[in-house]
């Protein structure tokens, strides 16, 4: 009586927020801690949407919305995403907004996957889609990325990962952990796979306004027969420092939709009124997207500041990430494996890193840095890590 479902099995606790508890309890005890484990910008919200969701409460917007969501938020990202992406999605039947994109990924798999349909997750990946592969009774496909290629899509690997059972290949663009942008050519390899064998994709953009180096990042689902195979997450999350209010989107055609509202209509009912109403008011206007684009050259400066260090260190190996806000690094020149690493940096040092092994089976070398903190705690981060490889 007292046992979890079955389904919980697979479920591994969150290895990120096992690195967030171990800080918490370090800085309990009096001792500074710096945080380069959490994917979170150190950035107010941007200050159109908080200006308008406080007007929001103010006009009593405290009521039930939409189970789809407030249909103004939803037309207004329609604009954004035709904008950026040139594709058309239906606000009225094609877009749902969830609280995050945590509860996104949630109804993506619970609404579509089938038990024993096989799921294609190229890693390192955020550590949500196989657990929650996991708690839709899925299975797991792992398809390990490699240094070598810069954490590009192998093609050949994926062909080789289907089969009969496949439904649904998982991809994150730009990728958390490797700040990889895929580029166009092997995502139009993989379109003809998707094409092929007849396969949903499930893509996760929510660092879509975070590239640098003039990178751009185009949704597969803008490519040719792409839109009616393809499940868009995005969020409000990472590129406007929203990361406690929760908000996301999901788009995709009708037909996909639906099983994805029904699953939204029992886990959350819907996002809090007042902040769709705030968002929607003021998220394409031009004060706002100058205040992203401020936010995301702050995030080029900081990325800067991690790549010079790094290239002083010899005993570190990574590759330039071209996107969101993090390092993927090899540090088993070091003698340690990532989870070693991680342990004695934060215990040493005090700086908190994820260990490569919470991201993908084949990532225990490897630590996760996330540069979203201030340009104080990047310098002095750096420098503890620099110190810390020439004591070992």
């Amino acid at each position: 009586m007292n046992k979890g479902a079955a389904r919980l099995k697979e479920v591994k606790a969150s290895k990120i927020r096992a690195v967030s508890d171990k800080a918490n309890a370090l800085e309990a005890l009096g001792r500074p801690v710096i945080r380069f484990s959490t994917g979170e910008p150190d950035f107010a919200t941007v200050s159109p949407i908080k200006q308008a969701t406080m007007q929001a409460i103010e006009d009593n917007y405290s009521h039930y919305a939409s189970n789809r969501g407030d249909l103004k938020l939803r037309e207004e990202i329609a604009k954004q995403v035709e904008c950026h992406h040139g594709i058309v999605y239906d606000p009225m039947e094609e877009i749902l907004i969830t609280s995050g994109g945590s509860e996104a990924i949630n109804h993506v798999m619970l609404g579509l996957i089938n038990p024993k349909d096989e799921v294609i997750v190229c890693t390192p990946a955020f550590l949500s889609y196989e657990n929650m592969i996991h708690m839709a009774e899925g299975v797991f496909v792992d398809v390990p990325l490699k240094k070598e290629n810069g954490f590009q899509l192998n093609i050949e690997d994926i062909k080789e990962a289907i089969t009969p059972r496949t439904k649904m290949i998982v991809m994150n663009n730009p990728c958390n952990p490797t700040g990889a942008v895929y580029d166009p050519a092997s995502i139009q390899a993989l379109c003809e796979l998707c094409i092929q064998h007849d396969l949903l994709v499930f893509s996760d953009e929510i660092y879509d306004q975070l590239v640098y180096d003039d990178k751009t990042c185009t949704s597969i689902a803008a490519y040719p027969s792409m839109k009616e195979r393809t499940i868009m997450m995005n969020g409000f999350s990472k590129a406007y420092a929203m990361t406690g209010w929760r908000l996301a989107y999901l788009c995709a055609p009708k037909e996909l939709i639906e099983p994805l509202l029904k699953v939204h209509q029992y886990a959350t009912t819907c996002a809090p009124t007042f902040i769709q109403v705030g968002v929607a008011k003021v998220m394409n206007e031009e004060k706002t997207r100058q205040e992203v684009k401020e936010m995301v050259k702050r995030f080029d400066q900081r990325r800067q500041m991690v790549i010079k260090v790094l290239k002083e260190i010899p005993k570190l190996d990574f590759v330039i990430p071209q996107g969101a806000f993090y390092v993927f690094i090899d540090v088993s020149k070091t003698g340690l494996d990532g989870q070693q690493f991680a342990d004695a940096l934060l215990e040493e040092k005090g700086v908190a890193v994820v260990p490569g092994n919470a991201l993908g089976s084949q990532c225990d070398d490897f630590i996760r840095l996330s540069y979203a903190t201030s340009d104080e705690n990047v310098m002095m981060g750096m420098q503890l890590i620099k110190e810390f490889i020439k004591e070992l």
